[in-house]
């Protein structure tokens, strides 16, 4: 039998423990989050890029019309904290004193700590808490606390928070609110998978939860201070063990893919409607992303193609060598690179099917394109706006230099073009599609049989009875 949560103390409210997951550019704003509080649980706004709206309410869309990176990037940091408040101020508006609203942002994203700043600024007595994840937010603590605002880190491994709690988080013990245990394996979007961990051998969450407890007690922090599960959570009632379990202390559980599928969801009704579709397994752990992390996302048409161009590649020496003795003489217009006869036959099989450019990768290899994908490629990384601390598909970082030093790779996209396609409408078919590897419980769980689109409100009463 289920054992039903308990509310708890959040932000000055009796809210349930059930945290809506902060998706980035656009895929959670002030509607979802709202509502989410507004049911009694921990609504989230995403401060990634956040939509700002005109006088008439209509979306602004984010045209970056400076000439050189460095000014596009103060464009987008602008673009960001307009946005982010703009959400705010909407969710808690629509939430009417009710749950909580935290906000979310990703410490790799571009210019994260003005970001950060600027939001908390405007937004004073609004945010009851900032979720970070996406790299080690080392300053989270601190900026979170200069603001009075508590913060809730996202990790995946004890070893993780007790680097951060060690060099920064326990002296702002105060004001943490949570610990959030995304699950490597499991969750949606961008994973803390770390290069000891093998991607293909997901681990139990339990041990890795219980370790994270043990590490919290070590460093002096109260069991009352909840984990929240998050990534593979659908049915609370498979949870049940989780409940009330001394050694785990305090557990609330995060849903991101979930919320997707509601009246309030600001995605597009195709990309809703693609969700109802999904069929276990379809959820790719891949690591194309330019931020260097792995991450989770549909297996459509978008990563199938990344992954065929990542397929059409060899490695290339600059002279003869070893077993590269033969000079590749398709695709490279009369430069000198040398391959492997093998390499070579492949090489002119992909060119005489279409794919007549060969562009470098940073791992001195050759990636073979058609003309309109060398185009795309080199458009998308010369418009490039700093969305990342630092990106490997256009070299920027977020430095006085403003470079990373290494070549940009081809192999990989523009994030920042695709999200904010797919989540203004663009085709689900040819763009990044975030989501849980528990998606295709959609398609499974009766609940949304014939069609049915709940409210978030509607959602979060579902879930409360163990369903």
């Amino acid at each position: 039998m289920f054992k039903g949560l308990k509310p708890i103390i959040y932000g000055g409210h009796e809210v349930w423990p059930l945290v809506e997951g902060g998706k980035g550019v656009a895929a959670t704003n002030h509607a979802s989050a709202g509502a989410w509080a507004a049911a009694g649980g921990i609504g989230t706004v995403s401060a990634v890029n956040a939509d700002s709206y005109d006088a008439d309410g209509r979306i602004i869309p984010q045209v970056y019309r400076a000439l050189t990176r460095r000014e596009r990037h103060e464009e987008l940091v602008h673009y960001a904290i307009d946005g982010a408040v703009e959400q705010v101020r909407r969710a808690v508006e629509i939430a009417g004193g009710k749950g909580a609203i935290n906000i979310n942002i990703l410490w790799e994203m571009g210019g994260a700590q003005r970001v950060l700043h600027g939001v908390l600024e405007r937004t004073r007595g609004m945010v009851s808490g900032v979720t970070c994840g996406a790299g080690m937010p080392y300053k989270l603590s601190e900026i979170a606390a200069s603001y009075e605002v508590s913060y809730l880190p996202i990790i995946s491994s004890a070893r993780a928070f007790r680097a951060l709690w060690k060099r920064a988080y326990s002296k702002a013990s105060q004001w943490l609110a949570a610990v959030v245990y995304e699950d490597p394996w499991l969750a949606g979007g961008h994973n803390g998978l770390s290069n000891a961990e093998d991607p293909l051998a997901p681990q139990d969450p339990y041990p890795r939860v219980k370790a994270l407890r043990e590490t919290m007690r070590e460093g002096g922090i109260a069991d009352d201070i909840p984990i929240v599960m998050a990534g593979g959570v659908w049915y609370l009632r498979d949870w049940n063990a989780w409940i009330d379990n001394p050694e785990l202390g305090s557990i609330a559980f995060q849903f991101g893919t979930r919320p997707l599928l509601t009246k309030e969801s600001p995605i597009p009704q195709g990309w809703k409607d693609k969700l109802t579709h999904i069929e276990e397994g379809e959820v790719l752990l891949h690591r194309f992303s330019p931020t260097g992390f792995y991450s989770s996302a549909v297996r459509n048409d978008f990563l199938r193609q990344l992954e065929a161009r990542s397929a059409r590649q060899i490695p290339f020496s600059t002279q003869a060598a070893g077993d590269h003795q033969f000079q590749l003489d398709v695709g490279v217009k009369g430069k000198n690179f040398w391959v492997t006869k093998n390499d070579l036959l492949r090489a002119r099989t992909w060119f005489g099917a279409g794919f007549t450019d060969a562009l470098k990768t940073p791992d001195n290899t050759l990636v073979f394109v058609t003309a309109a994908q060398k185009a795309d490629i080199r458009k998308d990384q010369s418009d490039c706006m700093g969305c990342l601390s630092q990106c490997a598909f256009s070299s920027w970082m977020d430095s006085e230099t403003n470079s990373t030093g290494r070549l940009a790779d081809p192999r990989s996209f523009c994030i920042q073009k695709t999200l904010q396609e797919i989540a203004h409408g663009g085709c689900t078919d040819n763009n990044l599609m975030f989501a849980g590897h528990g998606a295709y419980n959609f398609k499974r769980d009766p609940f949304y049989s014939n069609g049915f689109v709940p409210t978030v409100k509607q959602l979060v009463d579902r879930i409360l009875t163990g369903d």
